[in-house]
């Protein structure tokens, strides 16, 4: 086999003849939570599939819990987040409170460096990247608000345009102070270990469902998210030159073409939802794309797993690109599904 690191990066780089590798994520639910338990966990899922690279999925919650948000471990219900005790932001007022956080000296960004060192280390062979939602996701979950259009597993006490639109400048601060935070954990997420880093080959950074269908629009966008989307980019590029970064904006009518001018090496967007482009769409960035995530659901339909991806070579062609589900999988994931994906590893 050939060495799978490197050519993640070939591919990253959109090197011609670099070909595609293949992987899938989901929410390890029971295994969250220590370092050492999620990332063992983790290690046997990539194991067992063989996946030609690693996007590690660590609970959706750390971000908030970095900031003091507390959430029951032991209850997530239908869902893979944990049930909400207390969120950070309560009320308007509270967004003023949000300061710069220490990653180095923090229990939650402490425990999700030491996990991505561990899974680093165990899988060498691979590109590995660690998720990172942007600030302004981080600001939204502070707040229990939702991340998506029409999510209903939050149960926010205030609202997006009392937390941010009715006080911008109040916003923007709390914002910028996440963005800072964000930026030096992931410096040291790319930083090689034998400096004091994790050692990772790059980021995950997901918008999550902030710009699809409408919720925030392009100036909206412009405004609350892209100078602090570019304050963790560019700490990535400073601390790493070679570290990919990756970005994911989720669900539908998720205007991928809008950050193809930050700098990203990859995008992630969902090519079965409303909305969106296919897998060919021309952009300087390389695409994440294979099968729709809903078909590796009990219920989905694994002939037409094989067909999409099947489908995405086609369109592709000899263009380099990440083959993955289009987004999260459900936890569990449907094996044969998930078998079918695998056939598509690197050789």
């Amino acid at each position: 086999m050939a060495n799978r690191k490197q050519q993640f990066h070939s591919i990253a780089q959109g090197q011609p003849g670099a070909g595609h590798l293949t992987a899938a994520w989901e929410h390890l639910v029971g295994h969250e939570y220590g370092a050492q338990e999620f990332a063992s966990a983790y290690i046997d899922f990539i194991k067992q599939w063989d996946w030609d690279w690693v996007k590690i999925n660590p609970r959706a919650v750390y971000y908030a819990e970095a900031w003091g948000g507390v959430y029951d471990q032991n209850d997530y219900g239908d869902f893979v987040i944990p049930k909400t005790v207390r969120a950070v932001i309560n009320t308007p007022q509270d967004v003023s409170t949000i300061e710069q956080l220490d990653p180095a000296h923090n229990p939650a960004f402490e425990e999700a460096t030491e996990a991505a060192r561990l899974i680093r280390e165990a899988l060498p062979d691979r590109g590995v990247i660690q998720t990172i939602f942007s600030p302004l996701s981080v600001l939204l979950q502070l707040a229990d608000l939702p991340l998506y259009p029409n999510d209903t597993h939050t149960h926010s006490k205030t609202t997006v345009q009392a937390a941010i639109f009715d006080q911008p400048e109040v916003a923007k601060r709390a914002l910028g102070n996440i963005a800072r935070t964000l930026a030096d954990y992931a410096r040291t997420l790319v930083t090689p270990i034998e400096q004091g880093g994790a050692g990772l080959d790059g980021i995950f950074y997901a918008v999550t469902g902030t710009v699809s269908e409408g919720y925030f629009d392009r100036d909206q966008y412009r405004a609350f998210s892209e100078p602090y989307d570019r304050i963790v980019i560019d700490a990535v590029r400073e601390a790493n030159p070679e570290a990919v970064v990756l970005l994911h904006t989720c669900r539908a009518e998720s205007n991928p073409e809008w950050f193809d001018d930050l700098g990203v090496d990859v995008i992630q967007w969902d090519q079965y939802a409303a909305g969106n482009p296919r897998a060919d769409l021309e952009l300087r960035a390389v695409p994440v794309a294979g099968a729709n995530s809903v078909e590796f659901e009990p219920d989905g339909s694994v002939s037409a797993v094989r067909a999409q991806i099947d489908e995405t070579l086609a369109l592709r062609g000899d263009a380099p690109f990440l083959l993955a589900p289009s987004c999260t999988v459900i936890t569990p994931a449907n094996d044969d599904a998930l078998a079918v994906l695998a056939e598509y590893r690197a050789a």
